[in-house]
């Protein structure tokens, strides 16, 4: 399904998708956040110690009086130059975010936003990678779309089987802390893909320049199913 008719096709079963996050759009305050080049907000200092980073991002939080930070879809970030993942040494380092992130308190319970089956999960336990990871498979009549949760807490893996059915609306992990979730700040890394390319556990999150056109087009604006983005403020 080409790239434009699979967005039209989402917003067809928009009215179908559950909350990934508990909120309500009447009482609670969302905020972006971002996290790209011209941002100094999110400095070097603070982005290589991650208990720095964790406690700038709840106090940035507290002051917005936010109950999440939210945000980042196609944006170019500088933050991943701390970690080996991302190639910060290659010639052309991986810096694009194909995901959308969700920040928040450790703990904060993650549901299914369309029902679906688990299709594979990993503890990707590289520094600055994923950590805890669940990837969900939903199959609809007319297209078959994956949704990546990563950042989780290791727990949310113990038990669970690929196949095992998720209701819609069903919670089935939880944001995970800087020892379980990569050594990020609690958040959750929700991603829309069409072709998980053979992938199992994993897929990239954050891609090349270069690589731009596949993978935004692979991994369409995660928000067609969160519709959260219209909610949120500009920070002050």
């Amino acid at each position: 399904m080409p790239a434009t008719n699979f967005e039209e096709w989402m917003e067809t079963i928009t009215y179908q998708c559950k909350h990934v996050v508990s909120w309500n759009d009447r009482t609670d305050r969302l905020v972006r956040m971002d996290f790209s080049k011209e941002n100094n907000r999110w400095n070097d200092e603070v982005t290589r110690d991650e208990h720095l980073f964790k406690e700038k991002v709840e106090h940035f939080l507290l002051q917005e009086q936010a109950i999440y930070g939210i945000g980042g879809y196609n944006e170019l970030r500088a933050i991943y130059a701390v970690s080996e993942v991302f190639g910060k040494h290659a010639e052309e380092p991986r810096r694009l975010h194909i995901g959308m992130d969700i920040w928040g308190r450790a703990g904060t319970t993650v549901f299914a936003p369309l029902k679906g089956s688990i299709h594979s999960f990993a503890f990707n336990n590289r520094y600055g990678d994923y950590g805890a990871t669940i990837i969900l498979k939903h199959v609809f009549t007319s297209c078959t779309f994956y949704t990546l949760y990563g950042h989780l807490c290791l727990n949310d893996l113990a038990g669970i089987q690929e196949g095992d059915v998720i209701e819609s609306g069903q919670a089935f992990a939880h944001f995970g802390d800087l020892c379980e979730n990569g050594h990020w700040p609690p958040h959750l890394h929700f991603q829309i893909i069409k072709d998980m390319q053979g992938m199992k556990g994993d897929y990239p999150g954050v891609c090349k320049q270069s690589e731009a056109a596949f993978y935004l087009k692979n991994c369409p604006n995660p928000d067609l199913i969160l519709q959260m983005m219209p909610f949120a403020i500009i920070a002050k």
